[in-house]
């Protein structure tokens, strides 16, 4: 039997277990941490998203990937 760290909830996958959670609390410490330091040196809310972009969508497109490779396959 797998560990399972996510179910399936909607379009998203929830945290249902510690490693899961884990996961989710430092990929959201990570994004706080890029936010902050590509926000420091904006002059435009432009100019932050065009600079969080390239390390937001692949955190959590491997938030996302992780989920599904450990949350309950759908019978």
């Amino acid at each position: 039997m797998r560990n399972q760290w996510f179910e399936k909830w909607g379009w998203v996958y929830r945290p249902i277990a510690w490693p899961g959670w884990l996961s989710v609390i430092l990929t959201l410490a990570f994004s706080a941490q890029v936010f902050v330091a590509v926000d420091r040196h904006s002059h435009s809310v432009s100019d932050t998203l065009y600079g969080i972009f390239p390390y937001w969508v692949p955190a959590f497109g491997i938030l996302n990937w992780v989920a599904s490779k450990t949350s309950a396959k759908l019978a």
